[in-house]
């Protein structure tokens, strides 16, 4: 039977969900059907992870109805949510480091003899749960050890393991590279032959085109529309999702600053295994992007120039003066910033409140004899969190409430509020809507404007080709080619980062 045709497994009418002065869900209707892979997309705070969580078992709806199988039914826990086949994969993955990937995939579910765990048929089960993929991951290795693309298959082989007719994947594809996204749609399409229902949620558009069957847009709580993926374009998914249409997708760079003094020079640096004599310079006002693949240096690269990292040998240099940097304070204090890869382990406190993450690095601005001036710092922290246009009911609002987009607007807000000399900004928008993909754009281009010197990695190579005035392609630890602006094509960068030029 076609999937247009087969009745739909999960049907959601008029999901509603209120938190105190939010309501993150309005009348929502969705459906799944048997071997469809179906999209959500949506802009941060358009209520998808909180209809991931319902329908996970981890939150109550206030208002309407789930059917499972044509059967209504209510889901008041994850283990029940789970029984009835509905598995959730989330970004940040559910998994034991500790443990092994056999013992990962049967987590909850290990098979017993008499009082003890029968080790054997615990990794037979294993073992067929990852045949059913087609992939091979070692069953002893520690979780840790594995790679993210390795873990991600763990977490599909679990969703196997317990017989889940709908699997959700939220941005599944955040931390691979273009290689492993490839080996992630075959798998997909592997479940969907077999009658697993997919939802695919994800701000990457052309990989909901590419994998999708239906797309479903949500803005602000509010179903907006549902069509099948050949009745719509990326422009109109995109106008639906932030409720106006985006004039161009990378604001307009401004002209290439004076070539003359640098504001920084990195000179030889290297770090045994992961960098290898980096020459770069950048100058003020300018936004050097770095492209390459995954493990090819470059958060390495940043993370030395922002004394964030040790290195073993070579040269800083800002602005004329060169860096003795010890660690991060240093980095800070010489006026270096860096916006990392991972706001919410490393950029962010996640139970701190939006004004306590914005002055932490700098509380000496607001203390006197050891005192913090309150009124000082909220009037701060109100007038950045207004400008960069975050979302939230008050600045004393706890972070990890916050969409991705709003959460790295919270980062940003750190250096702005001290305005650093150079910033480093590792995958800015990884993770956040195209509306929120916007705004950070033009704040990085007004901060370029303002005279700051820019240095911006991105997996995403549309990115890096729109919103950089020269670019550097790292390969093995080392800037293999610089390109001036205009001069770059993806073509070239691939073979480059690849290693194939």
């Amino acid at each position: 039977m076609p999937i247009a045709q087969a009745a739909p497994y999960l049907v959601l009418r008029g999901i509603s969900k209120s938190y105190p002065g939010v309501r993150a869900l309005d009348g929502i209707d969705f459906d799944v059907r048997p071997g469809e892979v179906h999209a959500l997309v949506g802009e941060n705070g358009a209520g998808k992870s909180t209809l991931v969580n319902i329908l996970s078992g981890a939150v109550a709806a206030d208002a309407g109805s789930i059917e499972i199988d044509g059967r209504t039914v209510t889901l008041s826990s994850p283990r029940q949510s789970e029984a009835l086949g509905i598995a959730v994969i989330h970004q940040e993955f559910n998994l034991v480091p500790q443990l092994t990937a056999a013992e990962n995939i049967e987590l909850g579910h290990e098979p017993l003899r008499g009082m003890v765990i029968d080790t054997r048929e615990l990794h037979v089960r294993a073992a067929a749960a990852l045949a059913r993929l087609g992939v091979t991951v070692p069953l002893d290795a520690p979780v840790r050890t594995l790679s993210v693309a390795q873990q991600q298959m763990i977490e599909i082989a679990k969703a196997l393991s317990v017989e889940a007719r709908i699997i959700f994947m939220d941005e599944p594809s955040a931390a691979l590279t273009g290689q492993e996204v490839d080996r992630l749609f075959a798998i997909i399409k592997t479940l969907t032959a077999h009658g697993v229902g997919v939802v695919y949620i994800s701000h990457r558009l052309e990989e909901v085109f590419a994998i999708a069957d239906r797309i479903t847009v949500l803005r602000d709580g509010r179903l907006i529309a549902t069509k099948e993926r050949a009745d719509m374009t990326s422009d109109e998914v995109i106008t639906l999702m932030v409720g106006r249409a985006l004039e161009a997708h990378f604001p307009t760079l401004p002209p290439d600053p004076p070539h003359t003094t640098p504001l920084l020079s990195v000179r030889g640096l290297t770090t045994r295994g992961r960098l290898q004599d980096v020459d770069l310079d950048v100058y003020a006002g300018e936004i050097y992007g770095i492209a390459g693949l995954v493990g090819s240096g470059r958060t390495s690269l940043l993370r030395a120039i922002c004394g964030a990292d040790r290195y073993d040998s070579g040269s800083v240099t800002l602005g004329g003066a060169v860096l003795h940097l010890r660690g991060p304070h240093d980095g800070i204090a010489a006026g270096l910033a860096l916006v990392t890869e991972d706001r919410k382990s490393q950029g962010l406190i996640l139970g701190m409140s939006i004004r306590e993450n914005v002055t932490l690095p700098h509380l000496e601005d607001f203390a006197t004899l050891g005192v913090i001036d309150r009124p000082k710092e909220t009037t701060a922290v109100a007038t950045l969190s207004a400008e960069l246009h975050v979302r939230s009911r008050s600045i004393e609002q706890a972070v990890r409430s916050l969409s991705g987009g709003n959460q790295q607007k919270v980062v940003l807000a750190k250096w702005l509020l001290e305005r650093a000399t150079l910033i480093c900004f590792d995958e800015p928008t990884r993770g956040i809507d195209v509306g929120a993909k916007a705004e950070i754009y033009d704040l990085i281009v007004s901060l370029a404007k303002g005279g700051t010197g820019i240095i911006m990695v991105s997996s995403e190579l549309p990115e890096v080709l729109g919103m950089s005035m020269r670019i550097g392609v790292m390969h093995g630890g080392r800037i293999v080619r610089e390109f001036a602006r205009g001069e770059a094509t993806p073509e070239t960068v691939i073979r480059l980062a690849t290693g194939a030029a």
